[in-house]
């Protein structure tokens, strides 16, 4: 469930078929769907898998293994850091340091978080606000020359925490972070001036929801730069 949790939240989002700024209310999730929620996105599958493999021998000495998480700005939080997708989120992070203990003592091995930046997936497009927030901090990103694809984040993730990196540099909390640019202070500031001065009308201007749209439909094939999508194609293939 996207809910927040404790009490109502209401905020501005952007509906993705309509164009529309709107409002958005979100009613407080029930202790249920906090643990349901808990359960599917929280590091209970990742502890089973790295488990299992460990009680079979089949992870090496130095094994390292990542989980991807995500916090964001306190705009977002209401909704993501301290709603139900944050306490799986939280979860996740007691795992990590359950399984690096785990992991240290049976192969010298390590577990890790690593807290990437915002970017757009079927995910993030369904939470309120952030499609909204998302549109607005890609614009300071890329004004900036500081955005990332997430093939660049993840190359960033491999060349300068995980390979020849025996102790990667990592937070208080033991957590890489890979959204340093966008938790940048003066990022964070320009969107936090900018968001409350969008509305539909100047959308496409003060924002770059059109790269947001594009970005979410590359993920099904459409748009995608370089491909001919009037060039005919066989779609009835005989096996």
């Amino acid at each position: 469930m996207l809910k927040p949790i404790g009490q109502a939240y209401t905020s501005r989002t952007v509906e993705l078929d309509s164009e529309k700024v709107t409002d958005v209310t979100l009613q407080p999730a029930t202790d249920k769907e906090i643990a349901d929620t808990i359960a599917v996105m929280g590091g209970d599958d990742w502890r089973m898998w790295m488990e299992a493999l460990s009680e079979e021998g089949l992870l090496a000495p130095g094994v390292r293994t990542i989980a991807y998480s995500y916090i964001g700005p306190e705009l977002t939080w209401p909704i993501y850091r301290d709603g139900t997708i944050g306490a799986a989120k939280k979860d996740l992070d007691r795992t990590a340091a359950a399984l690096d203990a785990m992991l240290s003592r049976k192969l010298e091995g390590h577990a890790v978080v690593s807290v990437n930046k915002a970017v757009v997936t079927q995910a993030s497009a369904a939470i309120p606000v952030v499609p909204l927030y998302v549109s607005a901090l890609l614009k300071i990103l890329r004004a900036g020359q500081l955005d990332e694809s997430p093939i660049q984040q993840m190359r960033r993730l491999f060349n300068d925490f995980l390979v020849g990196a025996t102790d990667p540099k990592t937070d208080a909390d033991g957590r890489v972070r890979l959204d340093d640019r966008e938790m940048r202070p003066d990022v964070q500031a320009e969107v936090a001036a900018l968001f409350p001065q969008v509305t539909t009308e100047n959308l496409r201007e003060l924002t770059d929801f059109a790269g947001f749209q594009r970005e979410f439909r590359n993920l099904f094939g459409f748009e995608v730069e370089g491909v001919d999508y009037e060039r005919p194609v066989e779609t009835d293939l005989a096996w």
